[in-house]
């Protein structure tokens, strides 16, 4: 396409038999440009009002007094090619023809010109006129007396009209190209294209990459309807766009959902044109298939969702994980001084259960959003399904069935044991809901050898093997919509009240979390299965020794608590002193540096918090004490994610972290294993 851009046209004809109004005219559009800009001026300081802008340009004027002599110059003009963009002709100009006549003979030749009838009488109604000259989209009526600020907008609106029209009609003749050259564009383009007979909308031809879309032969194809074939998926939808063609309305773009033979929805842009084929009308159909984009577009507003939510949950994480570690280590302390069948003791555990029911939210937000501290670990998955069998069953109820099939010798995966735990109590309870009457839920655990490009829930190239978990239920199954939003967090099909609508987000963001992913394939009434893939490593596995919430073990050594929360830091000192431990505590990494100078006896144990006031961190403070006593033992504890108290969560290796909120019982459990632990420094 030649994209040589075509110069503007200021060429003007005036047509009236008055010279007077020649002149008129010529001063209205060729003024001299430096007075009037002063004159300008002038009328704007005085009556403060600026005048509307005009751009200064020359306009190329020249005369005819009668109709005849305009024709002839009309012609002369497109000989030379430098044709008129516009004309003002007056509608009385005796004796010849008057201005109507003048006008539909000039339109014979040259029928882009734009044409101003200037006139002070009511000779022609607008629809004689449009009858007479038949082209009235070309055409504006100007009433004498004029004013010279119209004069001047109108010559300027029409001689760009008169341009945008002819760059058109440029652009439209380049594109006119040969039937072989449209014909070979037409072939070979990647975008799926189609030629339909109007009005019966049959497929006279069709590209490779319709074939391709659609997964039907060419035969298949032609000669039939796309409503005889029931591509689309909303067919009112397309029968709107052939109406609007039919109007001669701009179809570009328009949403829509092909049926492809396979049986899969592909998510498609059409646009339609009117094309001429062998003198009969027929309709040019663009289907641009849009399906990876939008999946990619799903997959960007979904991380969007999960890192604003993560980042809300993140910045009330640390104060309201510290506020639920206070309420569950008072409430632990009181159901140790009462009897466990009294009142009392009753309302503890119920205000024990309300506080970990909240800290389980908190990690759910953080989790599915990738912001939950993380320990991994090399592990056996076979190990964690054996271990949670036995909770899973009570969470499903008695009228679901669990079979495990564990496949043996699977290659260790480098994971969270708590974050594995957490996917497979959520597939459950998933699986539980979907069968409200009871059925079978089969967990299965298999070693697959992956090669793939992404895919809707993984924009990853996956390559390689992989340890995978899957869960596979006989419940009522999902459809395609509910399927493309289930990890959409917060969304949910139960009703209100009965669900958070994160059970499913959480298993996607542990699983991003872990550089797998997850995929589920269901159909209504058919089931459903998910399958979460966890990369396999070449390590050994490492066996877990659980911190569990058992009664208070005590001790003799001295421990520094240092954490800045008050209320905290005292609950954690009396629960320790209680159980016969020396404490000393400091509020920040400053002051318990001064503690530590002022003790006067060895400390045995740092228990700090990973983010304190005062410049100070629990790891800068852990590593300066360190290399005053090499036998110093450390617990961090934090309700920060790892990116908010800036290290990574691959530094908690082991046991040497107790994440907020957390119980008297795992506190206690952990302080006594790591004084009993070697000396190990992280």
């Amino acid at each position: 396409m030649n994209n040589e851009e075509l110069p503007a046209n200021h060429r003007v004809l005036i047509v009236d038999d008055n010279a007077n109004i020649h002149g008129d005219f010529r001063e209205i559009l060729c003024p001299d440009l430096g007075t009037t800009t002063s004159l300008n001026n002038m009328e704007a300081v005085l009556f403060d009002d600026d005048k509307p802008s005009i751009p200064e340009v020359r306009f190329e004027l020249a005369s005819a007094f009668q109709g005849q002599e305009a024709l002839e110059k009309v012609k002369a003009a497109l000989a030379e090619g430098r044709p008129y963009a516009l004309a003002f002709v007056d509608v009385r100009m005796p004796p010849g023809w008057d201005g109507i006549e003048t006008i539909a003979r000039i339109w014979e030749v040259d029928p882009a010109l734009q044409i101003v009838v200037c006139t002070a009488y009511a000779d022609y109604s607008w629809e004689q006129m449009r009858a007479k000259v038949g082209q009235p989209d070309s055409l504006v009526i100007l009433k004498k007396p004029f004013d010279n600020m119209e004069v001047q907008q109108l010559a300027h609106a029409l001689t760009k009209k008169w341009w945008l029209n002819a760059r058109s009609e440029k652009q439209l003749a380049e594109l006119a190209l040969s039937e072989e050259r449209f014909s070979k564009a037409f072939t070979e383009s990647p975008v799926p294209s189609a030629i339909q007979s109007l009005p019966d909308l049959r497929l006279v031809t069709v590209n490779e990459g319709f074939i391709k879309a659609t997964g039907c032969a060419r035969e298949e194809l032609l000669g039939h309807s796309p409503a005889d074939l029931f591509l689309w998926d909303k067919p009112e939808l397309a029968d709107q766009w052939y109406a609007a063609l039919a109007r001669n309305q701009v179809v570009r773009d328009q949403p829509a959902k092909l049926h492809a033979k396979s049986g899969a929805l592909r998510e498609m842009l059409v646009s339609l044109a009117n094309v001429t084929m062998a003198g009969k009308p027929h309709a040019l159909l663009l289907a641009q298939d849009i399906s990876e984009r939008s999946m990619l577009e799903r997959q960007l507003r979904q991380a969007q969702k999960m890192e604003a939510i993560g980042q809300l949950a993140a910045g009330v994480a640390h104060d309201f994980n510290n506020i639920l570690t206070v309420i569950q280590g008072h409430a632990g302390l009181l159901h140790t001084r009462c009897n466990g069948k009294t009142m009392e003791a009753k309302s503890v555990d119920q205000i024990t259960h309300a506080a970990t029911r909240a800290a389980t939210l908190i990690r759910q937000l953080l989790m599915f959003s990738r912001k939950q501290v993380m320990q991994f670990r090399h592990v056996d998955l076979n190990d964690i399904l054996h271990s949670a069998i036995k909770m899973l069953a009570r969470l499903v109820g008695e009228h679901v069935q669990i079979e495990l099939e564990a496949t043996e010798q699977l290659p260790a995966i480098h994971a969270d044991i708590t974050m594995v735990e957490q996917i497979a109590m959520n597939l459950a309870v998933n699986a539980r809901d979907a069968l409200p009457n009871g059925g079978k839920l089969s967990i299965r655990s298999s070693v697959e050898t992956i090669n793939r490009g992404p895919i809707a829930t993984d924009p990853e190239t996956r390559n390689g093997k992989f340890v995978c978990l899957s869960f596979t239920d006989t419940g009522i199954g999902m459809d395609t919509e509910i399927i493309s939003r289930i990890f959409e967090p917060f969304f949910t099909t139960k009703p209100a009240g009965k669900g958070t609508g994160l059970g499913l987000s959480t298993v996607f963001g542990i699983m991003r979390q872990h550089q797998g992913w997850v995929e589920v394939t269901s159909k209504p009434n058919q089931g459903t299965t998910f399958r979460v893939y966890f990369p396999a490593t070449d390590q050994q596995a490492q066996k877990n020794t659980e911190i569990t919430d058992t009664n208070l073990r005590s001790g003799s050594e001295t421990v520094l608590v240092a954490e800045d929360e008050d209320a905290l830091r005292k609950m954690v000192v009396e629960v320790l002193t209680i159980q016969g431990y020396d404490v000393l505590e400091a509020a920040s990494g400053a002051e318990a540096l001064e503690v530590w100078e002022q003790a006067n006896r060895p400390i045995n144990l740092l228990l700090t918090d990973m983010v304190m006031p005062g410049g100070i961190m629990g790891r800068e403070l852990a590593e300066r004490l360190g290399k005053k006593s090499p036998t110093l033992k450390v617990i961090y504890t934090s309700g920060y994610s790892p990116g908010m108290a800036g290290k990574d969560s691959s530094m908690f290796a082991g046991q040497n972290f107790l994440p907020k909120p957390y119980s008297i019982g795992k506190l206690a459990q952990l302080v006594r294993q790591c004084l009993d632990a070697p000396v190990q420094r992280n």
